[in-house]
């Protein structure tokens, strides 16, 4: 049996959240210095316990607000559980958020080399990964055109394109997969595919039902924080639509 990579014992996350709704942050000081600010605690996550195998394909599925972000946060160090422990192996590559840290103002070419700066490349290891980085996103004579400029999906692709040019131990994927056209689409998913044949770990949180079918060997589903199944996707993806229909 292949050894887990991630090991997630009994973890909760919460939030503590303003019962009131406050319009500036100049007032939520004075009320927090006046100890006027009531909070409610939000779990975001309650008591979850997982383990994920090296090279495993694992769809996180769940309604909106199920705690399917939160969960990928807590594998990719973002944040850390209130309480129980997550145990990771290896080298992470979280897309939460393609285009995260891309500044509006500057081009394609400079958004990739000051990225690369910001994950700790050289300038002599970016000069090597820039133009794999510009063929894989397809933008041509845009890459020297500010970001600002771009549409959502030619952002999204520089996004990918960047992120996964460097091959993962640990591959995060939050709703990604549904940016870009078709034909971007399927080159996205090979890559992945690609990654995983190499031993790579992939978690995939999608709404289509479709996609995690044909892509996951496994998934979990999340409800209010709660981890209810885990295991073959046709039985978990079954546990969710009950649940929904109910």
């Amino acid at each position: 049996m292949k050894q887990p990579v991630i090991r997630i014992e009994h973890a909760s996350v919460c939030y503590r959240i303003p019962k009131e709704r406050i319009g500036t942050f100049k007032e939520y000081a004075i009320r927090l210095i006046q100890r006027k600010i009531s909070h409610q605690v939000f779990w975001a996550l309650q008591d979850v316990n997982l383990e994920i195998a090296e090279g495993e394909m694992v769809g996180i599925i769940g309604q909106n607000g199920a705690g399917k972000s939160t969960l990928l946060k807590l594998i990719a160090r973002v944040l850390r559980p209130k309480t129980g422990r997550v145990w990771v192996r290896g080298l992470v590559v979280p897309l939460l958020e393609l285009g995260a840290g891309f500044h509006p103002e500057l081009t394609g070419r400079e958004n990739i080399y000051l990225n690369g700066t910001m994950l700790g490349f050289t300038r002599k290891q970016m000069d090597q990964k820039c133009p794999r980085i510009i063929e894989f996103s397809e933008l041509g004579e845009f890459i020297d055109a500010p970001l600002r400029t771009y549409s959502t999906g030619m952002w999204a692709r520089l996004g990918f394109a960047l992120a996964t040019d460097t091959k993962p131990e640990i591959l995060i994927l939050d709703e990604i997969l549904s940016v870009g056209d078709e034909a971007f689409q399927r080159k996205c998913v090979e890559r992945i595919q690609k990654y995983r044949e190499q031993g790579a770990t992939t978690l995939l949180v999608s709404h289509s039902m479709v996609q995690v079918q044909e892509t996951c060997q496994r998934a979990v589903l999340l409800n209010h924080g709660h981890l209810i199944a885990a295991g073959k996707v046709r039985d978990v993806i079954k546990v969710y639509r009950k649940e929904q229909a109910s």
